[in-house]
């Protein structure tokens, strides 16, 4: 049995820590669920970020806000299918991340998914790769960089996790 994910610390990752933010200090938290399909083989799945939203063309892991009264598991499921046309069938909470981008403050529920149905459609224009480490796709968004650290350290993975890494 695994250990529980650490609670949310203090620490925010800043992402374009240069870029004026919107709203500026006192600005909402973005609830998000995001989706890490796991295959048996431990690929993982990454999917372009469409054109018309912040980062566009940048990679991650699937999922989307949370609507008011949603659960963190609702708005998971309902995102997955609305962008990826797939129902989860089993998944699980892994970590949480706390992400200051220049357009909002949003706090990312990694869940793992472990099964699902259906083909893939990438339902927003998106492209989709199935990645090991290290990751070859760039660029890579600073929100997803966090977990592929979580990988290599449950994997036991040496060096750099993707192409934007310095060398350890």
């Amino acid at each position: 049995m695994s250990a529980a994910p650490p609670p949310l610390a203090s620490i925010v990752l800043t992402a374009d820590p240069q870029s004026p933010r919107t709203g500026g200090a006192a600005r909402a938290v973005v609830e998000v669920a995001v989706g890490v399909f796991v295959r048996g083989d431990g690929a993982f799945l990454l999917t372009s970020r469409p054109a018309g939203k912040p980062y566009a063309g940048y990679w991650e892991f699937p999922g989307g806000k949370l609507e008011p009264g949603e659960d963190v598991r609702g708005a998971l499921v309902r995102e997955l299918r609305e962008e990826l046309g797939v129902h989860v069938v089993s998944a699980h909470p892994w970590h949480d991340e706390m992400v200051d981008y220049p357009h909002a403050l949003v706090h990312l529920h990694f869940w793992i998914v472990h099964a699902w149905e259906g083909e893939l459609r990438m339902l927003e224009g998106q492209t989709f790769a199935w990645q090991q480490l290290p990751v070859e796709l760039e660029p890579i968004l600073p929100g997803t960089i966090p977990v592929l650290a979580w990988f290599a350290q449950e994997r036991g993975f040496q060096g750099p996790t993707h192409r934007d890494s310095d060398p350890p």
